[in-house]
Order: C-alpha cells, then sequence, then structure tokens
C-alpha cells in the first residue's frame, strides 16, 4: 500500500470501478475479549493507546421493531484489533472511560451512530472522537462511506460480504472475525493517512444552521369569565 503518492484531485471511483479493485483485510493480531478478566487484561494497552480505529457491529433488522442493539464493539490500535463481545461482557463504565478519555483519538466513519448506540447501553460522554468523512472531505476528498473512503484513499476494496451477518450469535465465524477487525484497522489507517495530508483550499468549516424564529402575532387579551359575567350583573342592576 503506497501512501506516498495519494491523488485527491482525481475524479472518485464508480461502483464498477471499486468493485475491480484489489481487496484488502487485516493479517494481523485478532484479540477475541468474551470474559470480565479478558478485558481487565486488554485495559491498560488501550488506555495507553494515542489513537484507535473505532466500528461497532449489530444485528441487522430485517422487518420494523425495536433495533438491536450493538452485539460488538471493535479498537484498533496500531499492533492489535480488539473484538470485545458485548453479549457476554456489559459495556459499562470500564469500556465508556475509553470513549470518554480526552487523550485517546477514537477515529471512524459515521462514528456518532455508534455511540449513540452505545450509549443507550450505559451514558458517557465521548470526547476526542473523529469522524473520517468529515476529515475526507476537509482533506478534498468527497467521500462517505468506509469502502468509498478506501477505494479512493488508498486504492483497495473492503468485503461486505459478513454486514449483514447475526452479530448476536455467541461465536463469531472467521469471516465475522476478519470483516471486523479489518473495518476497525481501517478507522487507524485512514486517520493517520488523513492527518499527514494538508487541508484542502476549498474546504469549508460546516457551520450550524440558525433556527428561524417564529413571529407571534397579537392577539387581543380575552376577557376572564368572572370579569365579563361582573360587568354584565353591573348592567343590569343600572337599567
Amino acid at each position: 500500500m503506497d501512501m506516498t503518492s495519494i491523488n485527491l484531485e482525481k475524479a472518485l471511483y464508480t461502483k464498477e470501478e471499486i468493485n475491480s479493485l484489489p481487496v484488502l483485510t487485516y493479517e494481523g493480531e485478532i484479540v477475541l475479549v468474551r470474559t470480565e478478566k479478558e478485558l481487565e487484561n486488554i485495559l491498560p494497552e488501550l488506555h495507553k493507546a494515542q489513537i484507535l480505529g473505532f466500528d461497532t457491529e449489530t444485528r441487522p433488522m430485517f422487518t420494523k421493531g425495536t433495533p438491536y442493539h450493538p452485539s460488538l464493539m471493535q479498537l484498533a490500535t496500531d499492533q492489535k484489533v480488539y473484538l470485545i463481545q458485548l453479549g457476554r461482557i456489559p459495556f459499562d463504565q470500564k469500556l465508556a472511560e475509553i470513549l470518554e478519555s480526552e487523550d485517546i483519538i477514537k477515529a471512524g466513519v459515521a462514528i456518532q451512530d455508534d455511540l449513540n448506540a452505545l450509549m443507550k447501553l450505559h451514558p458517557f460522554k465521548a470526547n476526542s472522537v473523529v469522524d473520517l468523512a468529515r476529515l475526507a472531505n476537509q482533506k478534498g476528498l468527497q467521500a462517505q462511506g468506509l469502502r468509498t473512503i478506501s477505494a479512493n484513499l488508498l486504492d483497495y476494496r473492503i468485503s461486505k460480504g459478513a454486514q449483514c451477518s447475526n452479530w448476536a450469535v455467541d461465536v463469531l465465524t472467521h469471516s465475522q472475525i476478519k470483516y471486523a477487525a479489518t473495518d476497525a484497522w481501517l478507522g487507524y489507517i485512514i486517520y493517520t493517512t488523513l492527518i499527514r495530508l494538508e487541508n484542502s483550499p476549498a474546504y469549508l468549516e460546516p457551520t450550524l444552521k440558525k433556527k428561524k424564529s417564529k413571529k407571534r402575532r397579537y392577539s387581543k387579551p380575552k376577557k376572564k369569565q368572572g370579569v365579563k359575567e361582573a360587568s354584565e350583573a353591573s348592567a343590569l342592576t343600572t337599567k
């Protein structure tokens, strides 16, 4: 993967062109975390990290109903990818502290959606969070999804074969593990690649839209019922 010759001025790949690119899969160490003891063992390593690629996986919904909670949280360092099965380990303050830490950058695509889903399991305030789609836009790459960003930044495509699988299963398949690890690892790779690039001159920092204030119409105050009845009674006594 040549990170030194990135051309962000070229047109974005079409869907067909992306499908023709070579597949990129994470081949490093993957740590599957299924017990409280295993979680305790990895927490010191996670707290030492300066940058974490971040993602979650949730069982897909094929019919309308109550949405499922995240079943997996993935965190990637420069050395390993940790897959934390939330069906076996509760998402509590121990994990929330990683996301709350101002000293650890968490990078992912549409990352706020993942954080919002985790907040329903345990309340926390996320800090040092980077949305890679917004960062890519800042650098001049007008791409949104992880697959599109990966293709146009790295000239590789990622497989989405396991995306709609059942992430709530007790034992993840090999394809699920590789897919989940690759997504989180790409969060790390894309972030560290983008921050080395200069900002695009055409980039405009998004501004918050001001809500239009509704004009209040003046309406003549209504007389209270008691006042009306008293005035009518007064009129009758004067006749």
